[in-house]
């Protein structure tokens, strides 16, 4: 009797081990998916209304002529501490999502980090800084607040900026 309970024991350990490595090992793995917005208020997790500040994929001069955009552009709302673009697990999937200049024009589709040429502020209340790295670090430039009677001014990013811009903040 003493030998079955043992048996019946290593059999059990087994089964449970067994069980164990079925888990483990047919267990779905983590998915990603991939994004290309031009607005950061389009990913999910921030909550925004609309984009302030807008990045061109080219200098002022050529991003509007007579009136009309004529370059592709990206447009953020509050703090972006890379322009790359933003991760974030949900569930067992990790969604990122990337920065792209849309609507159209010159640049369209390509990614916003390291390709801005000029930025345009129109937020009523606050004011902007670009810079040079991610998590708003190295060289910036500020982009003083639209105002509540303003034009949003098209201005070209400083040389050391121009094609190197990876964060913007509210300043």
């Amino acid at each position: 009797m003493r030998v079955k309970s043992a048996r019946t024991k290593l059999a059990a350990v087994g089964s449970v081990l067994a069980a164990g490595v079925a888990l483990l090992f047919g267990a779905a793995p983590a998915q990603a998916a991939t994004y290309n917005v031009t607005d950061n208020c389009d990913v999910p997790w921030i909550t925004c209304s609309y984009g302030d500040l807008w990045m061109f994929y080219n200098s002022k001069d050529i991003a509007i002529q007579n009136g009309t955009y004529k370059s592709a552009f990206t447009t953020f709302y509050g703090n972006v501490d890379d322009h790359w673009g933003t991760s974030q697990y949900q569930g067992s999937t990790l969604s990122t999502y990337r920065y792209v200049f849309g609507n159209g024009g010159n640049g369209n589709g390509q990614y916003t980090k390291n390709n801005a040429a000029s930025v345009q502020n129109c937020a009523r209340d606050d004011n902007y800084r670009v810079y040079y790295n991610s998590g708003y670090g190295g060289t910036s430039q500020y982009f003083a607040k639209n105002g509540p009677y303003g034009d949003c001014n098209i201005t070209d990013l400083i040389s050391a900026l121009k094609n190197n811009n990876a964060s913007s903040h509210f300043s």
